[in-house]
């Protein structure tokens, strides 16, 4: 079906124009055109990539260069040499939009220009634009949004009730007697929730609310971005009053979406002894954008330009940790509990890093309302960041994760799930139930249930008896929402006889002996010292 406009008009096809037939200079932005790119196996490509900016080749400030060889550098470039092109990559995630040099384009290929934009919606007559077919207003009231939101992404699948009480038999692989309360699951459910879940899904995912749901990391945010969402308005119609209600309901540093840019800006970061490619745009200073490198301090986060004046600045710089309390040690893994409200430079600088990896996450400067719980390995240098996630100081809807990040270099090493594991122990500390900001995307999904998966079939293997959904969320801290989600992804529910079981095929008990094999790191909750912070009224007003 072809799409239509507010008119119920087809659009009009876009305008090709045959290759070989243009110039670079022809090019502008909103094009479709092939571009080469490495691809498997070592091989180039030919893909497909919407241009999404176009720019001069930006000349190095910070390097060391002669006058001479900048004048013979001018002269010899050629016209596609001298060009670069933002562009994103035709069915491939936002985190893989890259500047190329014009010496990638195809122009022998067929150039796509952009498609000509819709005409405006008709008026009603009292001079008020109509609202397209099947949407619904949007409503001024933030917090309503919000809640709205947060209900839909919690709200599970009609399902037994919390005080249910369940039987748990394990899958064999003959039929039971029905006295024994068990039951033989069929092959193709076996297959359906291999296919559902991936119980070695590692945790290391970027909960970013993205609508290509296909990151490794992830910020969990209430912001509106599916492809029906309207148009924000402009950043002059936010008041004090609903900037205040957004940053309270939505538990993110995420505040106007029209400052969520689309064109990356930084190209690479070294973060001590790593050097690693940046994904999103991050509202660094302009003088720093386009540079080949950004180099930041690993201990205070503060970036420069070049390597001398890192190397200055370490010369003098005597932090090793984070400057916060260490709440938790084990071998060499720490914990360190942040106050933004105190340290309002290091959670700025931190805020801006994991923007560089997080789609979603602005306004670097909102770090007061948050806890930040940063997790270091120690050596003999001092304490380096491995990942963090931040916590609201008073959540209305019990979340226990604001924003969730394990930085690139650290990935697929299990940290992610070890951070997960942590904002769980202190749910049981406050002895509340908890749960990650919603919506989540894909992978954030994904990762939070390997979780959830791990701690409620281990829950399920030692426990004696039948078990209702209450005492799994108690045992576990996990909200009855998120265990009974988890329990149907995993087609653990089962009516037998007007009976209710929890039945534990043999897909799930490989994949939980798997896991167990791994040896992964894990928390040791007796290591942990910290108690709940209590915050008295004066100390949740936030500035404003």
């Amino acid at each position: 079906m072809s799409p239509s406009t507010p008119n119920d008009g087809p659009l009009p096809p876009p305008v090709i124009t045959p290759g070989g037939t243009y110039t670079l200079q022809t090019i502008s932005v909103g094009c479709k055109i092939y571009i080469t790119r490495p691809g498997p196996n070592g091989k180039t490509e030919e893909r497909l990539a919407e241009i999404l900016s176009i720019r001069d080749k930006p000349v190095n400030p910070y390097a060391r260069r002669s006058k001479e060889v900048k004048e013979e550098e001018a002269d010899n470039k050629k016209p596609e040499e001298k060009l670069e092109f933002f562009v994103h990559w035709d069915q491939f995630n936002k985190r893989l939009d890259e500047w190329v040099s014009g010496t990638r384009i195809l122009l022998h290929r067929d150039l796509e220009w952009p498609r000509p934009k819709a005409p405006p919606a008709k008026k009603a007559p009292n001079g008020t634009p109509k609202a397209p077919p099947g949407k619904a207003p949007r409503t001024n009231n933030l917090l309503k949004a919000a809640t709205s939101n947060a209900a839909l992404g919690a709200s599970p699948a009609p399902t037994p009730q919390h005080s249910q009480i369940f039987s748990i038999s394990r899958a064999s692989s003959s039929p039971a007697p029905p006295s024994l309360k068990r039951k033989v699951p069929h092959d193709e459910e076996e297959d359906n929730a291999e296919e559902s879940y991936d119980f070695d899904a590692d945790a290391d995912g970027d909960m970013d609310v993205d609508g290509d749901g296909d990151l490794e990391t992830f910020d969990l945010s209430l912001t509106d971005t599916g492809p029906d969402s309207q148009e924000a308005p402009p950043l002059s119609a936010f008041s004090k009053e609903q900037e205040i209600e957004k940053l309270r309901t939505s538990g993110s540093l995420t505040q106007s979406v029209s400052e969520i840019a689309r064109v990356k800006n930084l190209n690479r970061l070294q973060i001590g002894k790593h050097e690693v490619e940046t994904w999103y745009f991050s509202p660094y200073p302009k003088e720093y954008a386009h540079l080949p490198v950004l180099y930041i301090c690993e201990f205070c986060l503060s970036f420069f330009p070049s390597p001398f004046m890192l190397s200055r600045h370490r010369q003098r710089c005597n932090l090793l940790h984070p400057p916060g309390n260490e709440i938790y040690r084990h071998e060499d893994i720490s914990f360190f509990e942040i106050d933004g409200k105190r340290q309002l430079s290091w959670c700025r600088n931190l805020s801006l890093l994991s923007k560089c990896f997080l789609d979603h996450k602005t306004l670097y400067y909102d770090v007061t309302p948050f806890m930040y719980y940063v997790m270091v390995i120690r050596d003999s240098a001092g304490c380096h960041i491995i990942g963090y996630f931040s916590k609201e100081k008073e959540s209305a809807e019990n979340y226990n994760v604001a924003c969730i990040l394990t930085l690139p270099h650290h990935q697929r090493h299990g940290y992610g799930k070890l951070l997960i594991e942590f904002s769980y122990e202190l749910s049981k500390k406050e002895g509340k139930l908890g749960s990650p900001e919603k919506p989540l995307s894909d992978l954030g999904l994904l990762s939070y249930r390997a979780y959830w998966s791990e701690v409620i079939v281990e829950l399920l293997m030692e426990w004696e008896g039948d078990i209702s959904i209450d005492e799994v969320a108690q045992k576990t801290s996990v909200t009855h929402a998120d265990v009974m989600n988890t329990c149907i992804t995993l087609q653990l529910f089962k009516h037998y006889k007007g009976q209710h079981l929890i039945v534990l095929n043999n897909t799930v008990l490989e994949r939980h002996e798997k896991l167990r094999k791994k040896n992964r790191r894990r928390i040791h909750p007796e290591n942990l010292r910290w108690k709940p912070p209590v915050f008295t009224r004066d100390q949740l007003r936030f500035g404003w």
